[in-house]
């Protein structure tokens, strides 16, 4: 991706999504938005705890505690299983593999239609969530260095698994922004990811809102 090609993502692209479990906006602002690998380092998690997190299929969210700190969510990977991992996973990948690169990064969606739809699936239509809306502009100058952009939804396998690998989820230097353009005109990009997380996302947010499915319930933060 060149320069002017990043300029017109940001430009087509000028708000990012975060889909959070409901009440995290209070840690997220003290702690930041880490990656999953990130949290359970600050949390100090280890051992048969942190691989059950880290390197396997998550079926429900988790909730780590640490006295001195409190407590955080670790979402679940319910759109993702073993079985369709093994189906579209290319390069001689691991399932465990594929959770561990995923763990190591924050993702962000880049239209309101995607979290939407993430929003209302069947796993999460009847659940509140904190909906974090971030300007694109300055994050991307700020971590462009540590930002990774993917052409699918990397972290779902149902309905049909898309084919991925070592290629599928790259730096922004490396990505085919003008093929993409070429094959997916609408949505050149779907993921947009920072390893490990992004400590001042607080800088960044441009407000925090509950939402349930398609319905926003409240406002909890606006930046001022």
């Amino acid at each position: 991706m060149t320069d002017d090609e990043l300029a017109q993502l940001v430009d087509d692209n000028p708000v990012l999504f975060h889909m959070a479990e409901r009440g995290s906006w209070n840690s997220i602002h003290k702690h930041g938005l880490l990656s999953t690998s990130a949290l359970l380092d600050l949390f100090g998690v280890c051992g048969p705890d942190r691989k059950l997190i880290e390197s396997c299929r998550r079926p429900e969210s988790v909730t780590i505690e640490r006295k001195e700190i409190g407590s955080a969510v670790i979402r679940d990977q319910k759109p993702m299983d073993d079985q369709g991992l093994n189906r579209c996973l290319q390069d001689g990948l691991t399932p465990r593999e594929w959770y561990e690169i995923l763990n190591a990064r924050v993702f962000f969606w880049l239209t309101r239609s995607r979290v939407l739809r993430l929003l209302t699936a069947r796993a999460y239509k009847d659940a509140e969530h904190d909906v974090l809306e971030i300007d694109t502009a300055p994050l991307v100058a700020t971590y462009q260095q540590q930002i990774t952009l993917a052409p699918i939804n990397t972290g779902a396998t149902k309905p049909m698994p898309a084919p991925r690998g070592r290629s599928t989820i790259v730096s922004i230097a490396d990505y085919d922004y003008a093929g993409r353009l070429q094959t997916h005109a609408r949505e050149p990009v779907v993921e947009l990811a920072v390893t490990p997380g992004v400590p001042n996302i607080k800088d960044f947010v441009r407000r925090v809102v509950v939402m349930r499915g398609e319905v926003e319930i409240s406002e909890v933060w606006r930046r001022h």
